[in-house]
């Protein structure tokens, strides 16, 4: 009996940073929104290159909402562009900024 080999799911070998190891981000053509839970304070939006999918999405918010001092993240995944990351709290920008590049995205200065 012979078995077959599976073939990778298309998103593995796509262009996606988070999905595929060693691969260079791509702007991608999905379009996602996460947001963690509501909070009051300061809201500052940071301008993210490099997000190809909802997975992109997930990773971005999980490590900006765990830092100390961040109440709420929104991340709105644009197609093609550039993605704002909206973060309420009291986190230093510098803590965010440092968070979601360890994502492995950029994050444009103003």
């Amino acid at each position: 009996m012979t078995e077959s080999i599976p073939s990778p799911l298309p998103m593995a070998t796509g262009g996606c940073s988070c999905c595929t190891p060693d691969a260079a981000p791509t702007p991608g053509s999905a379009a996602a929104e996460t947001s963690f839970p509501a909070a009051s304070g300061t809201s500052t939006t940071y301008r993210v290159e490099g997000m190809t999918c909802g997975h992109c999405v997930g990773i971005t918010a999980g490590a900006v909402s765990a830092l100390h001092g961040v109440d709420d993240v929104k991340v709105e995944l644009v197609a093609g562009g550039i993605s704002p990351v909206t973060v309420t709290g009291s986190a230093s920008a510098d803590a965010v900024r440092a968070a979601i590049e360890e994502s492995g995205y950029r994050v444009l200065m103003s």
